[in-house]
């Protein structure tokens, strides 16, 4: 009888764990959204390069513990990246993940088709070298340019 309360109780810990990552990837996937329809609404309102240029801002208000807004045009080109400004005027088209995933292509897919959603690859945090999964989301502006933001899984 021991034995069984201590794997019911090791069962329910493993649902409560779940449940609390799931609810923290909701929240983040929210960030995401909102961060990125927040920058999109200031590029339409003031212009690409007011928007550039807040988006850039490494403590500006695209950027948080969880996320940070980056500003793609749709031929690639990077124009504007909080945590990596080295990648700014960069063309990324055929920048792979460490699995071979051309996924700067897919986000130029699903921002020139359904105009946002959801990408999985593997790309390093902040600082590290060695790739982690990251899921992004992106965003349409218009016909020329795009905004996403990502969480790390």
């Amino acid at each position: 009888m021991k034995k069984f309360a201590i794997i019911a109780l090791a069962v329910v810990f493993a649902f409560v764990m779940a449940g609390n990552v799931f609810a923290d990837e909701g929240a983040l996937k929210k960030e995401c959204v909102e961060k990125c329809e927040a920058a999109a609404k200031l590029i339409k309102e003031k212009g690409l390069d007011a928007g550039k240029a807040e988006i850039g801002k490494k403590d500006g208000p695209f950027v948080s513990p969880n996320t940070y807004v980056f500003l793609q045009k749709m031929d690639g080109t990077m124009e504007s990246h909080p945590v990596n400004p080295a990648l700014i005027g960069k063309n990324m088209t055929d920048v792979k993940d460490s699995n071979g995933k051309e996924f700067f292509k897919e986000f130029i897919k699903i921002a020139k088709g359904a105009g946002s959603g959801w990408v999985d690859y593997m790309w390093p945090k902040p600082g590290e070298e060695k790739p982690s999964q990251k899921n992004s989301y992106v965003l349409k502006v218009d016909d020329n340019c795009f905004v996403g933001a990502g969480y790390y899984k």
